[in-house]
């Protein structure tokens, strides 16, 4: 739970004030305190709190900054910290275990989203959380009243659940000297994580808890760091779940035409297109059964096609005219076109033409998904349908549900995401490596994340209409994880018939659940001697 102070500016001179006859701590503490007692039900016991002068821009004896721990007759413990000045992080929670066992007994996982620099509402909010939005199935939510229903797929029946915010998003605040290159750096936010993850072990004396990470989209990447990060650390998992995977970002479908002689991309979206373009009825032809055609496009985009990418200008007219053809029967998309584009469609590009006829774009995140296209005209799609259709739901819910329920502060702003990426320093230094190594690739720290604890268990998930995170992609680079088979048997796989957010899918919410909950106690318990 986010309880936070922090200020600067006209907020800071006024709190200066504020603090000639009371500190923030004390200031603060009694509301927190209540919104506590009300979570809980129950009465505080114990409390602890310290103090700290972070500036000598206050009066003699007065501090700017505490810590307070309540420890409730239930066995909740509360925490917070509350801070005035420019120089404050602005993080803070609440936990609330389970009151019929020991704390230490229940696994406990650590959920975040993407972005990179989104917040974890998504996961928070559509997925696992007490309390679930509905959205549509695959068109725009219509605009409020929202419906918020009690949850009955949580993973609360298996796990605790702790939904982590990256810095600068939710109800939390970056501040500081280069605040931004602090954190928004494919290093720098693994770094960020792991040390909020092994804090929160220590505070809330969870050491001994069997321990589990769910990361969507780019929490997948940032997964497989931490979890090697945490093992520098002496803190071992027991499984690591990831939905939407992407940690090689060479074979991203975003953009690899600024990357020639990389074709890998083209190849690892091609059963995605196929997917997109059966659901939307543009296959040529008689309709498939849908895993059978993927699995007839799968082998293509892996020899055929991948082999007639390489062989680049050397491809000969007639096997160029047959791979287009071959294409078309896949994509839907017109032979001419595809050898106007070299047999190259990069994501945004299907997107925009697979029913450029009717003026339609169709989604990203979700391919199920279509809207009006913003520029007919356009080579490429302008915008995804799909964020468009459920994001204002999202939001609203979160927001409502925060300040009516958790009792947040009604004057703090809830922050969706940073809009981080265009900063991100996507510079990764491996294993072993040094500044002058530093690719985009995560799959060496999670290869050896699993040599160094070959007891930990990974779930891949993802849907077949995803295009920002093609599901085959994630396929391939768990084909290519450098670890032995005596461990790859440690990996299991589940996709589903939807897109980046299976959740958005109100049909496989209970799969999704049981397949989750399933890993959790499988790994949970094993772990026991």
């Amino acid at each position: 739970m986010n309880l936070n102070q922090q200020s600067s500016g006209a907020q800071w001179q006024t709190h200066k004030q504020l603090m000639n006859s009371m500190s923030p701590i004390v200031d603060c503490g009694v509301h927190y305190v209540d919104v506590m007692c009300q979570m809980t039900r129950s009465r505080p016991v114990r409390v602890s709190a310290i103090g700290a002068r972070l500036t000598n821009d206050l009066r003699p004896g007065m501090y700017n900054y505490g810590q307070l721990q309540v420890t409730f007759a239930d066995g909740s413990v509360g925490w917070y910290e509350a801070g005035w000045g420019p120089m404050m992080s602005d993080v803070a929670y609440f936990v609330k275990p389970d009151p019929k066992g020991p704390r230490t007994a229940r696994p406990v996982t650590f959920f975040y989203n993407g972005g990179p620099g989104s917040s974890t509402v998504w996961l928070h909010m559509g997925a696992f959380g007490p309390k679930r939005i509905l959205t549509t199935n695959d068109s725009h939510t219509p605009a409020a009243p929202y419906s918020v229903v009690a949850n009955e797929f949580s993973l609360l029946d298996v796990t605790d659940m702790v939904f982590i915010d990256a810095p600068g998003t939710g109800f939390s605040r970056v501040a500081g000297k280069d605040r931004q290159q602090a954190f928004y750096g494919i290093d720098q936010d693994a770094y960020a994580f792991t040390d909020f993850i092994r804090q929160f072990l220590g505070r809330q004396n969870r050491w001994n808890s069997p321990k589990f990470l769910f990361g969507e989209s780019y929490g997948t990447t940032r997964s497989a760091l931490v979890a090697y990060q945490l093992q520098r650390q002496s803190i071992d998992l027991n499984g690591v779940m990831l939905l939407s995977q992407i940690l090689m970002f060479d074979g991203s479908a975003d953009g690899p035409e600024y990357n020639p002689g990389v074709n890998l991309p083209y190849s690892l979206a091609l059963p995605t297109y196929a997917a997109t373009a059966w659901y939307h009825r543009k296959l040529p032809g008689e309709p498939r059964d849908l895993p059978g055609l993927l699995a007839e496009v799968e082998q293509f985009a892996t020899h055929d096609y991948a082999t007639a990418l390489m062989e680049g200008a050397a491809l000969g007219a007639e096997r160029r005219q047959a791979t287009a053809e071959k294409l078309h029967r896949y994509t839907g998309l017109p032979v001419d076109y595809l050898l106007k584009a070299d047999l190259r469609i990069n994501g945004g590009t299907f997107s925009q033409q697979l029913r450029a006829g009717e003026g339609v774009t169709v989604g990203r995140l979700d391919t199920r998904f279509s809207g009006p296209s913003i520029d007919p005209l356009s080579k490429q799609a302008s915008y995804d349908p799909q964020a468009s259709a459920i994001s204002s739901a999202y939001v609203a819910a979160y927001n409502e549900y925060a300040r009516n329920d958790l009792k947040v502060a009604a004057d703090r702003t809830f922050k969706p995401n940073a809009y981080a990426e265009q900063r991100w320093d996507f510079r990764h230094r491996p294993p072993g490596g040094d500044d002058g190594d530093a690719v985009t690739n995560v799959m060496p720290d999670l290869a050896i994340a699993m040599k160094n604890n070959p007891l930990l268990k990974v779930m891949v998930l993802g849907g077949y209409y995803d295009l920002a995170t093609p599901y085959f992609q994630a396929k391939y680079e768990m084909g290519q994880l450098p670890i032995p088979d005596a461990l790859r048997g440690n990996i299991e796989f589940k996709w589903f018939e939807s897109g980046h957010m299976v959740y958005a899918r109100e049909a496989d919410m209970k799969p999704l659940h049981d397949s989750l909950a399933g890993f959790i106690r499988r790994n949970a318990s094993e772990s026991k001697p």
